[in-house]
């Protein structure tokens, strides 16, 4: 199994390109079954989680041709098969998103429980009122069976925000017959490619961005070519990795306005950044000193549902908060293992507090120490990665696999910003 080796102590800095939305990617690319005309999508990722989505998209009988760098073209005629198959599934949690586009073609999907990061408990339940508000039928053996012999439009309430059973209920709707009203929709960036991904194949969906969704069902979708908006996951991971290395870095392509909740944050923290057009800089210089509440109250960082502060982000915060001088809470809410990681900063001397699954006390700034690492989810290891170059002398990370289905050709990437990091 593949690691990585990394000494710390080097400051990052230089010029990046951010990468396509992971987040995003996967929805389009199981959206592309919709119609059985071509689709292309533009600034795909080249991660492991776009190559298993690649990977069941030929398996249920579509073609995927890689045009150039970031770019596919894919086709899906006929589906020659309903299930997805058990070696994807378990890889991706993501491997649920086809099954709102394989029952609006074909009426009928068998899906393996889907794998994906351990973070705790992630409710599939949503999914099941969704596409059964829709008209589908449900049934839980081995594996999850959708059916239904005609999808019909509803007024449907989801009993939580969830990105995922949002995505999988509109593009289940879009073929339905009739309108579908979608209350308490998750309103993400990542959900907003994949409507205007839709809109573009013809497909009407009106409240894109908030909070309820209508969704007026057309008999048929027809190609398109749309470009995947950047992923400002990664974008935020780098902002903290220059900030933590006490380092300058360029980022082209991100999506300004969606930083916003983060630059809340890590304002927060004392960083700051600064933007030209689509040209973020981190400047070297910065104050990295808790800025206190009002009364010189201790800070909150907490996340939320989207517009507020990305639950993925909570991670990399929490690892960058151990060097900045001062203290912070800093509140996961949303997935209740998350946080089960910070024992790795602890020994590597980071001064962190686990109030419980949910909350975590950091006071720094903390020198670390390298030390041996496992990377337990995508956001968790990519937060090691940070911390083992800040840290002083060498560290190892193993179970790099889990941080590579995020992060595109990261080893090399931040090798050219000065960091040294190999792979082995």
């Amino acid at each position: 199994m593949s690691q990585y080796l990394i000494t710390g102590g080097s400051p990052i800095c230089g010029k990046i390109k951010a990468s396509g939305n992971k987040n995003a990617a996967l929805p389009c690319i199981a959206a592309a079954i919709l119609t059985d005309e071509p689709v292309i999508l533009r600034n795909i990722p080249e991660i492991e989680d776009v190559q298993v989505m690649l990977d069941v998209f030929r398996s249920l009988g579509g073609t995927v041709e890689q045009v150039e760098p970031n770019m596919y073209r894919f086709s899906m005629g006929n589906i020659n098969e309903s299930r997805v198959p058990v070696e994807a599934a378990i890889k991706i949690r993501a491997s649920i998103l086809f099954a709102g586009p394989l029952l609006a073609r074909t009426g009928k999907v068998i899906l393996p429980p889907p794998g994906g990061d351990v973070i705790g408990r992630r409710r599939l339940d949503t999914h099941f009122l969704a596409l059964t508000e829709l008209g589908a039928e449900v049934s839980v053996k081995d594996a999850f069976i959708f059916s239904a012999k005609k999808l019909k439009g509803a007024d449907i309430f989801l009993d939580e925000a969830s990105v995922t059973a949002t995505e999988n209920a509109v593009m289940a709707a879009v073929l339905a017959e009739g309108k579908t009203i979608l209350n308490n929709a998750a309103s993400e960036p990542h959900v907003q490619d994949l409507c205007r991904m839709l809109v573009s194949m013809g497909a009407l969906i009106e409240g894109i961005g908030s909070n309820i969704l209508t969704i007026t069902g057309v008999k048929k979708l027809q190609s398109c070519d749309y470009t995947i908006g950047s992923d400002y996951m990664e974008v935020g991971s780098f902002i903290g990795l220059a900030a933590a290395t006490r380092g300058e870095l360029e980022i082209t392509g991100p999506r300004i306005s969606e930083l916003r909740p983060a630059k809340m944050a890590f304002g927060k923290l004392g960083i700051i950044w600064e933007h030209e057009g689509t040209v973020l800089r981190v400047p070297k210089k910065q104050a990295m000193k808790v800025n206190h509440d009002l009364g010189g109250m201790i800070p909150k960082i907490d996340d939320a549902p989207w517009p507020g502060f990305p639950p993925d982000l909570t991670s990399i915060i929490i690892v960058v908060a151990t060097q900045v001088e001062g203290t912070v809470l800093v509140h996961e809410k949303m997935f209740e293992s998350r946080m089960f990681f910070v024992d790795k900063l602890i020994g590597m001397g980071a001064r962190i507090v686990l109030c419980d699954p949910h909350r975590a006390v950091i006071s720094g700034p903390a020198k670390l120490a390298g030390s041996e690492l496992t990377s337990p989810d995508v956001r968790a290891g990519m937060a090691m990665v940070i911390a083992a170059l800040c840290a002083e002398g060498k560290s190892v990370i193993r179970n790099v696999y889990q941080i590579e289905r995020g992060y595109e050709n990261l080893v090399n990437r931040l090798s050219v910003l000065g960091a040294d990091i190999s792979k082995v």
